[in-house]
């Protein structure tokens, strides 16, 4: 960026990271699970994956009822405070554009928790409370799925969604053609790095093999990013990847060990890059965008050149939801730039409506003194905006049976154990 940031309050900072250290923590963990443990967090058997389908003419029933249960994570709406009370700008812009109250709570604090709660009742065919939820994608987002607990949307009610979603989050591989979700926001699992003290740029997976690192890298200490990240590096595509692929990228992430200084849970690479105690991390897209606006602007973040994973949290409207029209209108609501642009402002993902870059610039254009550099910083980030190349680039990861989970878990936890 041109121009140097301001920083960071640091209650700012931890309220802005803790959220994505939960829910990354929570997709992350959920391919540690075991099979019977994944089960019993979900409150799920078997059985209830032979659910029957919802009945074609369910959205012609719909009407508005003026009201929508919306349960979301931490710090993921943009917020203000008005009299010492916090308030939702853009929920309150909806309410007076549509007639429909949002009664938002911040009450999804981990995937398998939340699901856990409201299982029960899905399991029953009872409503849960809530019309709309934001889930990870991930074994618990598959799980839902597979059991047909989620309402089937109207691509028809979705124009917004058609005309301004990125392409990187139509049609994903975890729910392919959007038939249940919508992406509310993305992030990238790339390298970071200090060029002050590498000395040169870092362009590729490979680059961590250079003899100059060794004992300067860190690595995430898991059985999902860094496995990922390597078959990707090794030109695999993780979510197309087979058992063959999996052991191959067991050897490259053994023949990296030596040049490992440690291994680290998420969110640590801010502190081992800050500290110089790292040359290069792998390390999460927003965590770096938060840490170059908090005191460390020089550290980078890249999307090797090989590509990077992409995940994302959804938004899906459960079984039994009460107001399933009011959901699928705010679903769609969000696609609007103006709508994506203020919640990329306060949120600082990357955002599923690009176009809301074109909205911030026109708000940094009429902005002046530390509210215009902030903006800029912001339009300018490649983690919040990523180039086309990056996300033409972007790879996500496996979705796993719980078989499949087992056989990838004995291959991959020595080498982290290690």
């Amino acid at each position: 960026m041109s121009n140097p940031q301001r920083p960071i309050d640091p209650a700012l900072l931890r309220g802005m990271t803790m959220p994505r250290i939960t829910r990354r923590a929570a997709l992350r963990g959920a391919g540690l699970l075991s099979a019977s443990a994944a089960l019993a967090a979900c409150g799920v058997s078997g059985t209830s994956e032979e659910e029957q389908p919802q009945a074609p003419s369910f959205w012609a029933s719909q009407t508005k009822a003026g009201a929508l249960d919306f349960a979301n994570w931490p710090l993921y709406m943009d917020q203000d405070k008005v009299g010492g009370k916090v308030v939702y700008p853009s929920l309150q812009d909806f309410t007076k554009e549509t007639g429909i109250k949002v009664n938002y709570k911040e009450v999804i604090n981990e995937n398998a928790a939340f699901l856990g709660k409201i299982n029960p009742s899905l399991k029953a065919g009872q409503p849960t409370g809530w019309d709309l939820i934001v889930i990870t994608n991930g074994v618990e987002l598959d799980k839902l799925i597979r059991q047909n607990f989620l309402i089937e949307l109207d691509q028809s009610k979705l124009p917004n969604f058609q005309k301004n979603a990125d392409p990187s989050i139509k049609n994903p591989t975890y729910d392919p053609g959007n038939k249940y979700t919508l992406a509310w926001q993305s992030g990238l699992t790339g390298l970071a790095y200090n060029p002050k003290l590498t000395k040169r740029p870092i362009t590729s997976f490979n680059d961590l093999f250079d003899p100059a690192f060794k004992g300067k890298i860190t690595m995430f200490q898991d059985t999902t990013d860094f496995p990922t990240l390597t078959m990707i590096g090794m030109g695999i595509d993780p979510a197309k990847s087979t058992e063959e692929d999996w052991k191959r990228a067991a050897e490259k992430m053994t023949e990296l060990r030596p040049q490992i200084r440690e291994f680290i849970d998420n969110a640590g690479e801010a502190d081992v890059l800050s500290s110089g105690n790292a040359w290069i991390s792998m390390a999460y897209s927003g965590d770096i965008y938060i840490l170059n606006n908090s005191g460390s602007p020089d550290i980078k973040f890249i999307v090797p050149k090989e590509g990077a994973a992409l995940w994302t949290d959804n938004m899906m409207i459960p079984k039994g939801a009460k107001h399933p029209l009011d959901a699928i209108t705010y679903m769609d609501y969000v696609y609007r730039p103006e709508v994506a642009a203020k919640l990329a402002e306060y949120i600082a993902y990357i955002t599923p409506a690009p176009a809301a870059k074109q909205q911030l610039q026109a708000k940094a254009a009429k902005a002046s003194g530390e509210d215009k550099q902030t903006l800029d910083g912001l339009i300018e980030s490649p983690l919040v905006f990523p180039t086309e190349a990056d996300l033409a680039k972007a790879k996500r990861y496996r979705v796993l049976t719980v078989e499949e989970e087992q056989v990838w878990n004995r291959i991959f936890q020595p080498i982290i154990q290690s």
